[in-house]
């Protein structure tokens, strides 16, 4: 029989237990989450100002690195800081406030991965037709279909477990809230809730995977008839791309694509897609784009420039 709720605050267990361990990674993290918004930051802002880069891939690019920005900040912030704290605490509310926006930033995420899967096909094997059908309607049209795929999915989510009772213990084995270990402290068993909700991450995880890999094979099987240059210049775009949906997509499948038993490697394989990776994305875009390394240095000598010009008008006062 169900009990009523009355558990208002969970304590989060963390990574680590061991404090010093729990220093050296605050030590570790904090640089990463700060590159993270930087560089994710000056790829929006690049897209913004550089006119080289106004273009369908790009448009897709700068909401990428926003959304990436918004992910990682809707869990990071407060693990850094929890790595501080003796006792790691989060109210009920906030809990589920954490799921809804990480669920809503990460499958928002996925479908822009897809979308921008769509744009390098309609650029490969459409060329001629590309500017008319990668309007910039379509392309607006597109971004907003992902935030609210991304809406739509987590409100399911939060909507599952707002109604589970918990009524102790209170103690998750985590380092941020997520369904899993949060459905553990429910007092009544959250079998069917667990199906539902990895019926309903793993549908869209599935189904936008197939999306992908049908589409590069496709780009592949077209690629097959040009010429060596073409063929380079092609997947020099497409590479990108590719690399950041192994690293998205990896961590995902080897978590929610098995039984669980334990959450510790459950939370080290977590700290990957987390921290890790957002901070990996703009690097990736900016190694292996040319476009994006001429933009970034001009917006970098157009800054030093202003900064010299204000310096003489200061001298000159």
């Amino acid at each position: 029989m169900a009990c009523a709720n009355n558990v208002t605050e969970l304590i989060i267990t963390g990574l680590f237990r061991d404090p010093e361990v729990q220093r050296v990674c605050f030590v570790l993290f904090l640089p990463v989450y700060l590159a993270t918004v930087v560089g994710n930051g000056l790829i929006v802002v690049m897209v913004s100002v550089s006119k080289s880069l106004h273009s369908p891939m790009y448009f897709f690019l700068s909401y990428l690195s926003l959304v990436e920005i918004c992910y990682s900040s809707t869990v990071v912030p407060k693990f850094i800081t929890d790595l501080l704290a003796k006792v790691k605490t989060i109210s009920l509310k906030g809990c589920l406030a954490q799921i809804f926006f990480f669920h809503f930033f990460g499958v928002t995420e996925i479908l822009l991965l897809v979308v921008m899967a769509y744009d390098r096909y309609v650029a490969i094997c459409k060329p001629l037709h590309y500017m008319n059908i990668m309007s910039c309607q379509l392309c607006h049209m597109l971004v907003a279909g992902s935030w609210l795929g991304g809406f739509i999915h987590s409100i399911i989510q939060v909507l599952i477990t707002i109604p589970l009772p918990f009524c102790g213990p209170n103690v998750m084995d985590h380092y941020f809230c997520d369904l899993r270990p949060l459905f553990k402290l429910a007092c009544k068993d959250t079998f069917v809730e667990g199906v539902t909700v990895l019926a309903n991450s793993g549908l869209i995880a599935l189904c936008s995977f197939l999306i992908l890999v049908s589409s590069y094979i496709v780009i592949l099987l077209n690629l097959r008839n040009r010429s060596a240059e073409g063929r380079h210049k092609a997947l020099s775009t497409c590479a990108s791309h590719i690399t950041v949906v192994i690293l998205f997509f990896g961590p995902a499948i080897f978590l929610y694509m098995r039984p669980s038993s334990t959450f510790t490697g459950d939370k080290l394989v977590a700290v990957f897609y987390t921290v890790i990776t957002p901070m990996l994305n703009p690097i990736i875009y900016t190694l292996r784009n040319a476009e994006v390394k001429v933009a970034m240095r001009k917006l970098w000598a157009r800054r030093r420039t202003q900064g010299w010009n204000e310096k003489k008008t200061e001298g000159w006062r």
